[in-house]
């Protein structure tokens, strides 16, 4: 058996060079992968490009890589945090703004092999138009803007083209797993993550709670293992009950 566990998140995360693109799981703060986005800090990774639902709202996460000046361009759907769009606005840190569900779909496709795809959202707007802001220079001027796409008619409804995401890694948070790489999220946290990990070229998952192979059920793997490359532990003082519905966090 191939044993993908590892105990050393820093010798894990190092593998990722500054300037990588990595597709971030999590929707919100449910599922986040911190342990692993911590470690980008600590390992002073830059210039990074991130594929994620949302940036968060406080400087945590992703928000700790932004707040840090780690980032150069964000792919996302709702980049909340005030902070981001002062960066955003003095052209520190780049914006590509996707419709949520169009997000989603591009790193299924991505994970699935499938280059590109036609989709209704955002077709006529400035999201696909090229007039959406890229970047902006430092002095609030336009630098550049989002390329436009193609659009094309189909049986009388406007679609546009986007791209299949294929991030460079995958970082991606679950509640269980094993070391086979065999994942299973819980609520929330199976929106974003399960594409996260499969439109990476190599992921990295951290879980809650580790079990022995082949006790999760086929059908409650939601990312099987052959999309994972290397799985930790969150915290190694975890632990839980029989009913792996709830979790018991002891001191960390």
């Amino acid at each position: 058996m191939i044993d993908k566990f590892r105990e050393d998140v820093l010798s894990v995360v190092d593998r990722v060079p500054s300037g990588a693109s990595i597709a971030v799981g999590g929707f919100g703060s449910s599922g986040r992968p911190d342990l692993l986005l911590d470690a980008l800090c600590e390992l002073d990774k830059r210039d990074l490009h991130v594929y994620v639902n949302n940036v968060g709202h406080d400087f945590t996460g992703v928000g700790r890589l932004l707040h840090e000046g780690r980032l150069r361009r964000v792919t996302a759907s709702f980049p909340i945090l005030q902070e981001f769009y002062d960066e955003y606005f003095v052209g520190k840190v780049e914006l590509e703004l996707v419709p949520q569900g169009t997000l989603a779909e591009r790193m299924r496709a991505g994970g699935s092999g499938i280059p590109a795809f036609f989709t209704p959202s955002g077709a006529g707007t400035m999201l696909a138009d090229g007039t959406f802001t890229l970047r902006y220079s430092p002095d609030g001027g336009v630098a550049e803007h989002v390329p436009a796409k193609e659009h094309r008619l189909i049986d009388g409804r406007e679609y546009v083209l986007e791209t299949g995401i294929v991030a460079d890694f995958g970082m991606v948070k679950a509640h269980s797993g094993d070391r086979k790489g065999n994942l299973r999220f819980r609520l929330s946290a199976r929106n974003f993550n399960p594409l996260a990990g499969m439109s990476g070229r190599h992921t990295f998952a951290e879980v809650d709670r580790m079990v022995e192979v082949d006790e999760l059920h086929p059908d409650d793997v939601h990312l099987p293992g052959v999309f994972v490359d290397d799985v930790l532990l969150t915290s190694p003082t975890r632990t839980t009950t029989p009913d792996d519905s709830r979790l018991i966090a002891r001191t960390r």
